[in-house]
């Protein structure tokens, strides 16, 4: 599982011109899946997005959590994320989860992400979205498991 995350100031979400989901500050999470992935992976890695210290303090330091700042997170699936440009000129998604498993572990990662008490919205499993961000910094990481 691949999680890029996007510290913002705002984010939202269309699908077919309509706002589905908006936040302020806090994080985008695109979420990526491979067939490897588990419920383990979901879990880990909603709970290590909730403590990241990727917030500033007083000092300017990165040294606050989403939990520590109440921030908000916009969570939207992103199979791309496992996209392999290594030959051709055409990317390969074959590391990528079907769809079925794949909104499986997407549901999972979120009802995990909410279970600390996070305030958050999804984009919309399988559709095509337009998501628009401030990213704030900017600050963008890649968490694995």
């Amino acid at each position: 599982m691949k999680i890029l995350v996007q510290r913002v100031s705002q984010a939202s979400v269309e699908v077919e011109g309509k706002r589905v989901a908006s936040i302020r500050r806090g994080v985008l999470a695109l979420v990526g899946v491979t067939h490897r992935d588990t419920e383990k992976e979901a879990s880990y890695l909603a709970q290590k997005l909730a403590s990241l210290r990727i917030f500033e303090d007083e000092e300017q330091t990165m040294n606050r959590s989403l939990l520590d700042i109440q921030g908000e997170v916009l969570i939207v699936s992103q199979f791309t994320l496992y996209g392999d440009c290594s030959q051709g000129r055409r990317p390969s998604f074959l590391q990528a989860a079907r769809p079925e498993q794949a909104e499986l572990l997407y549901l999972t990662f979120i009802q995990e992400v909410k279970n600390s008490a996070l305030s958050v919205q999804t984009g919309v499993f399988g559709a095509s979205m337009k998501v628009s961000l401030v990213n704030e910094g900017p600050v963008t990481l890649m968490m694995e498991k």
